[in-house]
């Protein structure tokens, strides 16, 4: 039996490529967070933007109709608790 329950402690463990249970919650959270700041900005609608968090790494991706838009998500995903870093690959439509 101590085996079957080291094994399921070490399921919960994080590694490069997989989130702990504890990260996993974080990240959500965050996503939460950063998708809030973007719907709450006066500036821009950002309804066509997706919000992803792993390991506090935010990624943006979807469209927005200016450039001014696309580097006003960035800032305020930037400016979240929580956020590590962001990757903006929102597309600017044309």
């Amino acid at each position: 039996m101590p085996v079957l329950a080291g094994g399921l402690l070490a399921g919960c463990a994080g590694d490069r490529y997989h989130e702990s249970t504890g990260e996993t919650i974080d990240d959500t959270a965050t996503t939460a967070r950063v998708k809030s700041a973007l719907g709450g900005d006066p500036q821009f609608k950002y309804d066509d933007v997706h919000v992803t968090t792993f390991k506090g790494d935010v990624q943006l991706s979807g469209f927005v109709n200016t450039g001014d838009a696309k580097s006003r998500a960035e800032m305020l995903a930037k400016n979240v608790e929580g956020v590590k870093q962001v990757e903006n690959n929102i597309s600017v439509k044309e």
